[in-house]
Formats: structure tokens, C-alpha cells, sequence
């Protein structure tokens, strides 16, 4: 089993340029340290549906009520700024903006736990004698003998029986190797639906990890 860096096509440079956007690290900073009501708010906001400001601290009184304390009430005001100037773009980069937040915040979090230098994006995983994947995986984690792989997710509706398909070959591919590899989807959404749009799915998921809005944490621990 081996690492590879993805072609440098169009659709490469095109995702550089989304990565490189300022407010997409400045939201991954943020939501990495954020409660999951926090992240529950990015995720409301980023979905575009209001760009009032006061709507949402409205709708989220935990968050920016008189009582709240005062560092996590600024937290949450820059957690809802951030989120409108992402809400704010159009659809397309939109959700270029929201697919690539999701990756910066799986890097930062896996980063806490493992050398920062270990964890890549873009990177396609080869196995002897085994056709290498088109579409390289999101993030990697290359470590010798505690390699991992993840898929990630702005929604549940991401999941299909292509990226199942994809992360099982891997851990197989891994497995048949003798060496071990780590699968799972990271989904920026609520646990609930994830588990319901999976249970849905015929494509093999039984040993693929699923990290949800609810256990981004786990991705540091």
C-alpha cells in the first residue's frame, strides 16, 4: 500500500483555488473548537436559506441569549459571520466553499492527534496488482502501520453507494496486504440522518467509520 498525490487536472487546480479561500480556514479554526450547537448553527447558517444575522440569534437563544457567557457568545458571533460570508457566495461556491470547510476542519482535528505532517489531501492509495481509483480520497492520514482514509461530507445526501464502495475496496485492498487502514466518512451533518440515508444503502459499510456534526471531536482523540 502506497500514497499518491492526485493528478493535476482541472478539477485539482480548481480545488486549490476553493482550498486557498481565506474564510475557509478562518471556519475551520473556528468550528474545531466549537460545541456541537455552534456547529449546528454553521451548518444552519451555511445552508443559505436567511443572511439576518438577527434571525439567527434569534432561533439560537443557548447561543447568544443575555445569560450566555461571554467568551462562548463571541465565539458564536464569529461562528455566525463567518457562516453568512459563506452563506453570501452562490450556489456553486457555495457548496465548493462548504465541501472544502468540511476537509480543513477534518486536517486541523486529525492533526491534534498525529504529526501534522502525516495528514494529506488528495491523495489517491495504491495497491499492487489493484486498478487505482480515479478520484483520490479527501484526507489521509500515512502513518506505517496505522494508516487512515476519509470521505467527507457537507450532508448525509453525499452518501452513495460510489463513496461506500470506495473506502471498503481500500480497507480490503489494505487488509489483503497484511497492512491496516482506517475508513470512514466524516459528515457534517446530524448523526440521524446520516444513519438514515445509510441505512438505505446496499453498498458494504458495516466496517467503514462514520465521524457526524455530533463526534467531530473523536477525529482528534
Amino acid at each position: 500500500m502506497r500514497f499518491q498525490d492526485a493528478a493535476q487536472d482541472a478539477r485539482a487546480i480548481t480545488y486549490a483555488a476553493i482550498q486557498a479561500e481565506p474564510v475557509v480556514a478562518q471556519a475551520a479554526a473556528l468550528l474545531a473548537d466549537a460545541t456541537p450547537a455552534q456547529r449546528l448553527l454553521a451548518r444552519a447558517v451555511m445552508n443559505g436559506e436567511t443572511l439576518d444575522p438577527d434571525g439567527w440569534r434569534t432561533m439560537f437563544p443557548t447561543l447568544f441569549g443575555p445569560t450566555v457567557e461571554p467568551s462562548a457568545r463571541e465565539r458564536s458571533e464569529a461562528i455566525l459571520t463567518v457562516s453568512l460570508a459563506i452563506a453570501d457566495r452562490g450556489d456553486q461556491t457555495r457548496n465548493q466553499l462548504r465541501g472544502a470547510l468540511v476537509e480543513s476542519l477534518s486536517v486541523e482535528l486529525l492533526g491534534r492527534r498525529v504529526s501534522a505532517a502525516g495528514v494529506r489531501r488528495e491523495r489517491r492509495i495504491l495497491f499492487d496488482g489493484v486498478r487505482a481509483e480515479i478520484h483520490p480520497y479527501d484526507v489521509t492520514v500515512e502513518r506505517a502501520g496505522a494508516a487512515e482514509a476519509y470521505d467527507c461530507k457537507w450532508g448525509a445526501r453525499g452518501i452513495n453507494a460510489d463513496v461506500l464502495h470506495q473506502l471498503e475496496d481500500a480497507r480490503a485492498n489494505a487488509e489483503a496486504e497484511g497492512e491496516v487502514l482506517r475508513v470512514a466518512l466524516v459528515v457534517f451533518d446530524a448523526e440521524l440522518s446520516c444513519r438514515v440515508r445509510l441505512e438505505r444503502q446496499t453498498a458494504p459499510h458495516d466496517r467503514s467509520g462514520l465521524v457526524t456534526l455530533e463526534s467531530l471531536g473523536s477525529l482528534s482523540s
